[in-house]
């Protein structure tokens, strides 16, 4: 008896140990942007064998549905010199040399300057200073004076 349960518990543990090899749907983490094993994308594809940094060895992954990214895009190129027009992009024309040439454009000038603040000078006869009427305010306590009766 007690060497079934030993025996059970013994193949519990080990199917447990062998369960970290399975295979792994890619999610991406932000949408749009593809992410690429092995220049394969990945995104929303299986991939089987990526055991990442959990262990000490690297096994090389292996992507199920995934699609080949090329690294340098080919692209098509306009040589000029090949004597051909190229396929796509603005029509060059090049105008006759007897044309009516268009009105000439208005003149146009704009200037900037800096100088320093002038000086203001007293006048010889400055006016007499006017002396401000007195306020009892309360400093102290905050409070506006109430008005004093003017005197007769």
């Amino acid at each position: 008896m007690r060497a079934g349960v030993a025996l059970a518990f013994l193949m519990a543990m080990t199917s447990q140990a062998l369960a970290g090899g399975g295979f792994e749907i890619v999610i991406p983490g932000k949408p749009g942007v593809p992410v690429i094993i092995n220049g394969v994308d990945a995104s929303y594809a299986v991939v089987e064998g990526d055991w990442g940094l959990g262990k000490g060895v690297h096994v090389q992954p292996t992507v199920y549905g995934g699609r080949y990214v090329d690294p340098v895009p080919h692209v098509g190129h306009y040589y000029p010199s090949a004597g051909h027009m190229p396929g796509y992009g603005r029509l060059e024309i090049e105008p006759p040399a007897n044309r009516k040439l268009p009105p000439e454009a208005e003149s146009y000038y704009r200037s900037w300057s800096a100088q320093s603040t002038p000086q203001l000078e007293v006048p010889a006869n400055p006016p007499p200073v006017i002396v401000a009427p007195q306020i009892d305010y309360d400093w102290q306590h905050g409070r506006h004076p109430r008005p004093r009766p003017h005197p007769r």
